[in-house]
């Protein structure tokens, strides 16, 4: 072979290689990117239901590229103790719980949306803080799935389900709900909870001028609609207690203004419901159905003596299924919840999964503390937003109560932000240092 023919093969080879590593180089330059895709990801990806599990797709990709990135820039730095520690050890207990017991996608995917995937983002979130757009971008993909979600909740409350996207939302055969605004998530709690962290973003946004004029109108007016329209009495009482307490203890006058003109916009929503007779009668039921909570008082009652009889460290995720359902009999359905995040734990880890889970909350708003902060704050992450940072952990830990939390992408959306602001107080720390 000539050295012309040589040298055009080596010329093609290169330009092959280089067009195949490009897409890389692009996530290693911005992977922000890659972050927010597997948050979209995960937003229609509930945990247990057998989909394509492209999430998880992009859940790898995400940590490799990430790993790389640091490897490549030396940047080795573990967060550590804030958040950290708990969580890993919940992970860890979770993970030598269900090792023992074969692979099971459906109990893994579990684990993965409770544990793993918090506290990978967790991880990568603070290591992306220095990113120039990644605090935009995310703040920006936060308003884009609340318009989201507040669209196909009140498609749902009027009755056009045709706009409802995807389909699978209505598919009264998956998960729980079908007779509410439910989301991507399919259950309506969830959707609560996500609507409510989301429109404390829109609130910030809002003090922050980011989001203003028609846009800022809609949502805000389009919110207290959504949450009416999970027909949930959690989410109610959660939404109803965040914006009150921020009513009263708002950082600064633009934003109370917001939570009054979401107080009108609520009761008004109410009064529309009201008025229209269909939506009265559901919103009536589910005022009165007294079914679901003599439901969870007989769950409750048995997972209380559960825990007295192995209160150390508690049963296991797969002997407290089969214990439960023994022990309840006035009730017979497949598979029985506990519908209560710190009960599971207190039955499934006993004291000491409940002592971490302790740990946890304690530390989720410690890593808010505005001590912390020596400087105003780069997006959204201002000195102001730590004092909604507590409202936020209110809201996950109040709908704790009411729902066990593993759903992925409720947990990721909070703990990126809980990681952001670790990653912030290390760098004011060494600041000061």
């Amino acid at each position: 072979m000539s050295s012309i023919a040589t040298a055009r093969v080596e010329r093609t080879a290169a330009g092959a290689i280089g067009f195949a590593v490009r897409p890389l180089q692009i996530l290693l330059s911005e992977p922000w990117l890659l972050f927010v895709g597997f948050l979209a990801a995960a937003l229609f990806r509930p945990p247990g239901y057998q989909f394509f599990p492209w999430d998880r797709f992009v859940f790898g990709l995400l940590i490799f590229v990430a790993a790389l990135r640091a490897f490549a820039c030396r940047e080795t730095k573990f967060l550590g103790g804030t958040v950290t520690w708990p969580l890993l050890g919940l992970l860890g207990l979770s993970l030598v719980g269900i090792a023992s017991h074969g692979y099971d996608p459906q109990t893994w995917s579990v684990v993965a949306a409770k544990w793993l995937v918090p506290f990978v983002l967790f991880q990568i979130a603070g290591q992306l803080l220095e990113s120039p757009h990644f605090l935009e971008w995310f703040e920006k993909f936060s308003l884009l799935v609340l318009a989201y979600l507040i669209f196909i909740a009140i498609a749902f409350m009027v009755g056009a389900k045709g706009l409802i996207f995807p389909s699978f939302i209505l598919d009264e055969g998956l998960g729980m709900h079908a007779d509410r605004a439910r989301g991507p998530f399919l259950q309506a709690v969830a959707n609560g909870v996500t609507l409510n962290l989301l429109g404390l973003m829109a609130l910030n946004a809002y003090r922050r001028r980011t989001l203003k004029g028609v846009l800022a109108l809609l949502i805000l007016a389009g919110l207290p609609l959504a949450i009416v329209a999970t027909k949930t009495r959690s989410v109610w009482l959660a939404f109803a207690g965040s914006v009150l307490l921020l009513l009263i203890r708002g950082p600064n006058g633009r934003l109370r203004r917001a939570c009054t003109a979401l107080t009108v916009a609520g009761a008004m929503a109410l009064v529309a419901c009201v008025s229209v007779t269909e939506s009265n009668r559901s919103l009536a039921d589910r005022l009165e159905d007294r079914s679901p909570v003599e439901f969870r008082m007989a769950v409750y009652g048995a997972g209380w003596e559960m825990f007295q009889a192995k209160p150390l460290l508690g049963w296991g995720a797969d002997a407290m299924q089969t214990e439960l359902a023994k022990r309840i009999s006035d009730f017979h359905q497949d598979e029985y919840y506990f519908h209560n995040t710190y009960l599971e734990i207190l039955v499934e880890r006993g004291l000491l999964g409940l002592g971490l889970y302790c740990w946890l909350a304690i530390d989720l708003f410690r890593v808010g503390r505005k001590r912390l902060l020596t400087t105003g704050g780069d997006g959204f992450l201002d000195l102001p937003f730590r004092s909604l940072w507590p409202v936020f952990v209110l809201v996950f830990l109040v709908n704790g109560s009411f729902v066990v939390m593993n759903y992925q992408f409720v947990n990721g959306f909070l703990f990126s932000i809980a990681g952001m602001l670790a990653a912030q107080n290390r760098v004011c720390e060494a600041r000061r240092g």
